[in-house]
This record gives structure tokens, sequence and C-alpha cells, in this order.
């Protein structure tokens, strides 16, 4: 069974919500929370003027085009851009049941604006590129994660809100695009080897299985089968930051998510990511977040 929303802005509705926040004329946030078990449809009118961003925190949602002809999913911590100067894209949205998307829409001029001085740093900004599509999925970082997440509960004065929405969609637009100089497949030989990205997926999922307890580099190697040194760079070029980094964001995400559930005390996470002592782990979160993992659950509360 299917729900549809028609327009709205800033309305809770049963079991979820559907809110519009202007930021300006031509730039918008809208942040849909599906909460019941059911498939819930969005629909909006986006004309070939603006550019899209599409950020599934929770669940799945499918960007329904061409009358239903073609469909794009979206899953859980992953994005879709969508930029058309030549067709327009409605927004043509089933949210499965307890999913959670932040859209931001914004026109293309307010987008080229943002990036004047840097056009050929994004790809499809370039004088060759800028009347074409460009469609692109990729995951949600876990830096973006957490803007995400202080998007849709942060709980502010009406007077400031729009100020806040918008520093935090800068914020998030400029840690989208921030690509490592040296991810470029076209001048890196060894992201072009299919089998040396494979081993590099390996010991990313090896490191989140086991954060608790994870392998030193010199062990995850020769679990991989890669020498030391490619299994370093290697992974700094696909994933833009070494391993234990890499490590250390995800574990702090993670802790994120278990406090914001409600189930979990502090020394219960923190174990659960691998610290012996609550006060390593809140040093850590602070560290991260700028706050204690108490401060950052209080602030959700108010």
């Amino acid at each position: 069974m299917v729900h549809e929303f028609t327009k709205m802005v800033d309305k809770n509705i049963a079991q979820g919500s559907f809110r519009e926040v202007l930021i300006n004329e031509d730039f918008y946030v809208l942040k849909i929370q599906n909460e019941s078990p059911e498939v819930q449809k969005v629909i909006r009118d986006i004309d070939s003027s603006y550019i899209q961003f599409h950020f599934c925190l929770k669940g799945n949602a499918k960007f329904i085009f061409s009358g239903g002809h073609y469909a794009l999913e979206v899953t859980e911590e992953n994005s879709l851009l969508l930029y058309n100067t030549q067709l327009d894209l409605p927004m043509n949205l089933e949210l499965n049941g307890n999913s959670w998307m932040v859209s931001i829409i914004m026109t293309i001029r307010r987008f080229h604006s943002l990036f004047s001085k840097e056009a050929d740093y994004i790809p499809f900004l370039s004088e060759d590129n800028k009347e074409k599509k460009y469609y692109a999925q990729e995951s949600v970082t876990p830096a973006i994660a957490v803007i995400l997440s202080q998007i849709i509960n942060y709980n502010l004065h009406p007077s400031i809100k729009s100020l806040y929405i918008k520093a935090k969609v800068y914020e998030l637009i400029a840690l989208y695009f921030n690509k490592s100089e040296d991810a470029d497949l076209e001048q890196c030989p060894f992201l072009v080897d299919e089998d040396n990205i494979k081993r590099i997926r390996q010991a990313k999922e090896i490191m989140i299985q086991r954060m608790a307890e994870p392998p030193t580099l010199a062990q995850l190697s020769e679990e991989i089968g890669l020498p030391l040194k490619k299994l370093k760079e290697g992974f700094k070029q696909v994933y833009g930051e070494p391993v234990f980094s890499f490590l250390f964001d995800y574990k702090m995400d993670f802790a994120r998510k278990m406090l914001e559930s409600g189930e979990y005390n502090v020394n219960e996470v923190g174990h659960r990511i691998g610290y012996s002592t609550s006060s390593h782990f809140i040093a850590s979160f602070k560290k991260k977040y700028g706050t204690t993992p108490k401060k950052y659950l209080m602030s959700l509360q108010n």
C-alpha cells in the first residue's frame, strides 16, 4: 500500500513528517521521515534549473523517472546527485517504511556561485560538461552522516533556523566534494586494478567487522594479500584517509547512532566499539564531535 503526500511546509503527519525549510528563494531543504511500516510517496515539482542532492540516512528509497519507466534506488547511508540542464527532474519518491531522507534542492546558478573560482575541480562544472546531465550515487561518509543527523534533529529558535540549516548544508556540500587529490582513477594506476580495489574493500570490511579488536596493519596486509605499502597507499586513495583514521571516524559514527537509539548507556557503547574504559571513550567522542556523549544526547532531547 502506498500513501501519497502533497506539498507541505513544516508539517507533521501520522507516523512521519515532511518538512521543507526555505533557505533562500533559490535554495531549500526537504526533511522526510517515514516512521510507518508502509511505503509513502512524495511528489514535488523540480525543474531543470535546479541541482538535487538526496541523502538516505535510514532505510531505503526509490526515485522514479519518465512516468515509471526508469528508477534509481538509494539505500541507507548512500546518496544520489541529480543534475540535468536539459530536462526537468520532478521528485517522484517512494520512501520505504521506517526510512529517513534529507534532500537539498538548489538552483544551478546558486551552486555555480559556490565554486566560481574552482569550477574545474567539479567535473560537471567544466565548460565541456556544464550543459550535460550528471547523475552520481555515492556512500555517505561518517562526517556527512553527522551533519545529516544534525539537520534532522536540530531544535532551534525559528529566527535562526534558516541560518543554521544554511551553514550545515554548505558544510555538507564542501565535504561531499572533498575528494582526495590522489584518488584520480585516470592518474592512479593502483585504482585501475580491480583486484587491488577488491582487496582494499575487503580490508575496510575486516576493520569494520572487528572494530573492537582490529588487526594491526601488518596483520591486515597479510590477511588481504597486499603488501603493506600498497595497503596504506591504496586505502587512502580509495577512502580518502589512512586505515585507522577511517576506523576512528567509523567507530565514532557507530557510537553516535547507538547513543541516539536510546537503548545503550555510555559504558555499553564504549565497550561495544573497543574502549576498555568509559573515560577513554568519552575523550575520543569529544575529540571527534567537540562534546561529550552525555551532552550530545542532552542536545538532542532539548
